[in-house]
């Protein structure tokens, strides 16, 4: 899918709204923080959508093309990133979470752009809760619309920068390239170096129990 179709989908939501997109990175991840973005693009033209002619779901890109994407997205919207700990997502779990980054990153774009009639795109199956403004869930979202794809870009590439910071605290568990994601370098650290105060711990349950398990 094109940028062009993206943006289609954006302009046919219903007329006298501004548009947001929201969206999260790091659900899946047994290490580090959810990170949720929200953008809304003030004006819709053939630059920006000519400039963003590659733009798609994040994890459909190479870490270069996010990055040049990154940089064009934050220089034609307001946008806003949300970060949820780690002991928040173990409080409570971790849609919860998501679901409140996606939140505070919505009401940050709707405060900085003044917006009066907003309504969110949020990607996945589940509507933000608690929430005042008119929204609708998109599955898929990040490859289907615009502000959702751009916030997902926002959002991988803050945790990406952010996983790389944690990296250099602790290089063995290979964080710049997993991104604390359950690969199995990653469940050997584990296994070698336990668990750090990044890891989310109820993340690890399963293969815990794993390895208690008799073999006969």
């Amino acid at each position: 899918m094109n940028s062009r179709k993206l943006f289609e989908y954006d302009i046919l939501q219903p007329q006298d709204f501004q548009i947001i997109g929201t969206d999260e990175a790091g659900r899946g991840p047994g290490a580090g923080d959810v990170f949720s973005a929200a953008v809304y693009f003030p004006k819709i033209n053939e630059d920006l959508i000519n400039d963003l002619s590659k733009l798609n779901d994040s994890k459909k890109l190479t870490d270069k093309i996010r990055e040049e994407l990154y940089e064009i997205i934050i220089n034609n919207s307001v946008w806003s990133v949300c970060q949820g700990s780690v002991e928040q997502i173990e409080k409570t779990n971790i849609l919860s979470t998501s679901l409140w980054t996606m939140k505070i990153a919505c009401e940050e774009v709707i405060k900085k752009a003044d917006l009066k009639n907003p309504f969110i795109l949020v990607d996945g199956n589940k509507l933000i809760r608690n929430f005042n403004f008119n929204q609708k869930w998109v599955k898929k979202g990040d490859g289907t619309s615009a502000s959702i794809a751009a916030a997902s870009i926002i959002a991988k590439v803050t945790r990406d920068k952010y996983m790389d910071e944690l990296d250099k605290e602790f290089p063995q568990y290979d964080w710049k390239c997993n991104k604390g994601y359950l690969t199995a370098s990653h469940l050997e650290a584990v296994d070698k170096f336990g668990l750090t105060k990044y890891h989310r711990k109820s993340f690890f349950k399963n293969h815990f129990n794993k390895q208690m398990t008799l073999p006969f």
